[in-house]
């Protein structure tokens, strides 16, 4: 590739992942598709991209940290429930019919936007529920399944740990998203990532310019979600997943 193609890719990368981190996911939804445009078959594109968005983890993290209180006993809740799916997802995705899964995945995540901006106080303010043996139990078998859903088809799944997190725990969007950037964007995306390159390939010499662009774009996209507050957030959260779940029908059906 020339210096201007990584350019492009490290513009691609900044603001998709800009945007993910103030939306608490979606950064698949620019990344994903440019790889694809420059030529990457879908599992090394797929691959090159879980490695990347790492670094969106890492780059919110850094700013979450600075002003977010997480609970450790939750969050590793979340990995336990969330890794095996991961695993599970990454290994299987070359025997799933990709088209038919991303017109479903577009539909949830459409849905996913209507249903808050259909609900204006979801997300305003952190009221904990669910933590008893029931709740935790569903909250581990959801969390499972969008695990899978992250480890095959990646555009647009931290989206929908954030609203699971608000919906059935109780977060509010600015909680949710860290958690989501922090557990979802390192942890999840890192085995996904581990699991495909294990399994197939990924394109190491594309990759600085996209580590580059995930890193700023997390780290001021956490800043910006940190500073405006849950109202613009979850407008954000809206936009984004609107946009995600409209790209995963044009390509499933187009």
């Amino acid at each position: 590739m020339s210096l201007i193609e990584h350019f492009g890719l490290f513009l691609v990368s900044f603001v998709a992942n800009f945007f993910s981190a103030l939306a608490g996911g979606g950064a698949g939804l620019l990344q994903l598709p440019a790889l694809l445009f420059l030529g990457l078959p879908f599992g090394v594109a797929l691959a090159t991209h879980k490695v990347a968005s790492v670094f969106l983890g890492l780059g919110a993290t850094a700013r979450h940290l600075r002003s977010t209180h997480f609970d450790w006993r939750f969050s590793g809740y979340i990995l336990l429930a969330g890794l095996p799916g991961v695993v599970l997802g990454a290994s299987l995705i070359l025997q799933v019919n990709e088209q038919v899964a991303q017109g479903l995945l577009g539909l949830l995540t459409l849905g996913l936007g209507v249903y808050s901006w259909l609900k204006p106080q979801l997300g305003q303010v952190m009221v904990t529920q669910h933590r008893d043996w029931p709740g935790l139990v569903i909250g581990a078998l959801v969390l499972f399944l969008i695990g899978v859903l992250n480890g095959s088809l990646t555009s647009g799944t931290g989206l929908f740990v954030t609203i699971w997190l608000i919906r059935w725990f109780g977060l509010d969007y600015k909680t949710a998203i860290s958690y989501t950037l922090v557990l979802v964007g390192i942890f999840w995306n890192g085995f996904g990532a581990a699991t495909l390159g294990v399994l197939g390939e990924i394109r190491w010499d594309w990759l600085p310019a996209l580590i580059l662009g995930s890193l700023l774009g997390g780290y001021l996209g956490a800043h910006f979600a940190i500073v405006k507050g849950n109202v613009w957030v979850k407008r954000s959260f809206e936009v984004v997943t609107v946009l995600v779940g409209l790209s995963l029908l044009y390509k499933a059906f187009i």
